[in-house]
């Protein structure tokens, strides 16, 4: 699994393959951890935008993307396990990712990727099956929201901003 540190102090990002980068802005709200920064050296998009959701076993993004390269989609959602710290947030990454077009659909991706994880013991069948409970849970929540994760989460009392 892939796992990423969000340093508050260092105001850095640490991505699974050990590349640091400097954020612009972290923000703590009760329900997560808001991170904004540049993707120096990627040609598909030059900022990224994240929250990270411990309740909800999510991170949600969106991905500011440059010309030629843009994609059909709105948020992207990383399942994953969020570990909140008063220095440093973690994540686990589950392989399993939803592609959330607003009004329109909500796509589950990479379902391959978390059996192939599973049957090589790279993940445990309870960590597997929460992944898809979760997952399943956040497109039953995004369908009866109109695909619309803001609304859906603004229903639970979660209220989240984004540039």
């Amino acid at each position: 699994p892939k796992h990423e540190t969000f340093d508050l102090v260092a105001r850095t990002n640490t991505d699974p393959k050990g590349f640091v980068r400097a954020v612009d802005e972290y923000r703590l709200c009760p329900w997560g951890l808001y991170m904004a920064r540049p993707t120096p050296g990627r040609t598909q998009f030059r900022y990224l935008e994240s929250w990270l959701l411990p309740e909800f076993g999510l991170r949600a993004s969106v991905f500011h993307f440059n010309p030629g390269y843009e994609r059909d989609q709105d948020y992207y959602l990383d399942v994953a396990t969020v570990t909140a710290g008063p220095e440093r947030w973690l994540t686990e990454d589950h392989y399993l990712d939803l592609v959330v077009r607003t009004g329109r659909d909500t796509t589950l991706v990479d379902v391959d990727e978390l059996l192939t994880a599973h049957q090589l013991g790279l993940m445990s069948s309870e960590t597997a099956e929460q992944a898809l409970r979760t997952a399943v849970r956040t497109v039953d929540a995004l369908a009866s929201h109109s695909h619309d994760l803001n609304a859906w989460l603004a229903s639970t009392g979660v209220h989240l901003s984004w540039r």
